[in-house]
């Protein structure tokens, strides 16, 4: 499994309405082979930050599978508008596959 890390900053006057088009492009995405399951989350201390992490199967699902298609055209169509500077995307490898929890781990 690979992780995508997208960083997203967009006018903070305009939050409301991304946040529509987040909702809007979901379904373009999740439709993509090789998607796994993505979340969407907003900075508490910098206005208009997000964070996108999409889980792929491979690193190829989303370089060659999605970002070549024509679904990443309409999906950027949607939600480019909204950004102020190019997104910063990363990719990570899961290197410890259990979740920790102080709770779970308690006496």
């Amino acid at each position: 499994m690979i992780l995508e890390v997208a960083f997203f900053q967009v006018d903070p006057q305009r939050d409301p309405d991304f946040r529509e088009a987040i909702h809007a492009a979901s379904p373009i995405i999740a439709r993509a082979r090789g998607y796994l399951g993505h979340t969407v989350h907003r900075c508490q201390e910098t206005p208009g930050r997000y964070l996108l992490l999409v889980q792929w199967q491979t690193l190829a699902d989303h370089l060659e599978g999605f970002r070549q298609s024509s679904d990443f055209q309409l999906w950027r169509g949607i939600l480019g508008p909204f950004f102020l500077s190019p997104p910063i995307v990363e990719h990570y490898d899961l290197i410890y596959p259990e979740s920790y929890s102080i709770y779970s781990h308690s006496k």
